[in-house]
């Protein structure tokens, strides 16, 4: 897993949680790197989930809750360094739809070696799009984050549903809708 992730996500915790919280997830997270992260750097994704566990334990909040506030923080990381990427889409709907051969193309050239979930788009039309998300990572509320994001970055509503087709969330179906459109 790309450094840039873990450095963000501690980032995070420190401005959410507090240093100490930072503190003792690191310590007790046993992590080979030492909780030493470059954003350019590749890690275990074990130190990743280590990490999230220990936050979840101290904040009481659950794995999927903070994979999903992480993905809202990771999207103003986006927001901000790849600026110019929003402009090649007309709209959200669009963007999402070119995940997998046009966004992850492109981070896989920024971030060569990046370990990234597979999107398969099973329908789509004007109004919405279904697609399947598959990762051994299981990080799918991290995923809906990033997709909900990205309809407030276009300034238009959503709802956005999913589906688990594997009960541990390495495959995932998510219906995306805009808003004040029939479900289909």
């Amino acid at each position: 897993m790309k450094g840039i992730v873990f450095t963000e996500f501690l980032e995070m915790v420190e401005r959410e949680f507090g240093f100490e919280v930072l503190d003792e997830i690191i310590n007790e997270s046993n992590l080979a790197s030492g909780g030493i992260y470059t954003s350019v750097g590749t890690y275990d994704f074990i130190e990743m989930q280590s990490l999230i566990v220990k936050l979840s334990e101290k904040t009481k909040l659950s794995v999927d809750e903070l994979l999903y506030a992480y993905g809202k923080t990771f999207f103003a990381m986006l927001e901000k360094n790849h600026k110019n990427i929003f402009n090649l889409y007309s709209g959200p709907l669009e963007m999402l739809a070119s995940i997998e051969n046009h966004i992850h193309v492109e981070v896989r050239k920024l971030y060569p070696g990046a370990e990234l979930p597979t999107f398969r788009i099973i329908h789509q039309d004007e109004h919405s799009l279904e697609m399947m998300y598959y990762s051994d990572r299981s990080m799918y509320m991290f995923a809906k984050a990033l997709m909900e994001k990205t309809f407030e970055h276009y300034h238009e509503n959503s709802r956005i549903n999913l589906e688990k087709v594997q009960e541990d969330g390495t495959q995932v179906r998510f219906k995306i809708h805009k808003a004040g459109y029939a479900v289909s």
